[in-house]
């Protein structure tokens, strides 16, 4: 008897499926304050947030901070509320994908990504699994989160996908997703 794919917290894909697009996240790209400085935040490659050079360590915390975060159109990041804008460093993506969940085989498959803040995130046309690669020659996974927000793929998981596209032997090396293709080859 085989088993139906799990996350860690034991959902199944049905049940992940349905938690997709229920944190409804607050409207920053109409929120046009006044910078007003530096927020003197910093988000790690590895996906720590600081504040003042210290981690938060408050998980609750940096879930909040996340759904404030916007990217804006020079690329620079920022947190923002209706009254004040504070600009935020991010190191490489600011969210990481910490586990992925794929119900289905080839053009049928979906993945579904958890990120290190809890967010699920369907990887499909609007949300892009992109490949690039790091300075070093390794290979560098995206997945496009919201708005140009980006979180990066941590390597368990790029090597889980890795294993799946390889199973299937599809030419060129990829996954598909909600309908859309995904190449494992660097951009």
């Amino acid at each position: 008897m085989s088993v139906p794919p799990t996350d860690s917290a034991g959902r199944s894909p049905a049940a992940l499926a349905a938690l997709l697009g229920q944190g409804k996240l607050p409207p920053v790209h109409l929120w046009n304050p006044a910078h007003c400085g530096d927020s003197e935040m910093r988000i790690a490659a590895d996906g720590t947030w600081f504040h003042q050079g210290s981690p938060i360590g408050r998980r609750e915390l940096v879930k909040l901070f996340a759904t404030i975060l916007r990217r804006e159109a020079d690329g620079s990041h920022v947190l923002v509320t209706p009254y004040e804008k504070l600009d935020i460093a991010v190191d490489d993506a600011p969210f990481l994908a910490v586990e992925a969940t794929s119900e289905g085989e080839g053009a049928e498959r979906r993945l579904i990504f958890r990120l290190n803040t809890d967010d699920l995130v369907l990887a499909g046309p609007e949300h892009k699994l992109t490949i690039t690669t790091a300075a070093d020659g390794t290979p560098r996974p995206y997945l496009h989160v919201r708005a140009g927000l980006m979180a990066l793929v941590n390597r368990p998981v790029f090597y889980q996908l890795a294993d799946l596209a390889l199973a299937e032997g599809s030419e060129p090396l990829g996954l598909t997703s909600d309908g859309a293709f995904f190449p494992f080859l660097p951009a």
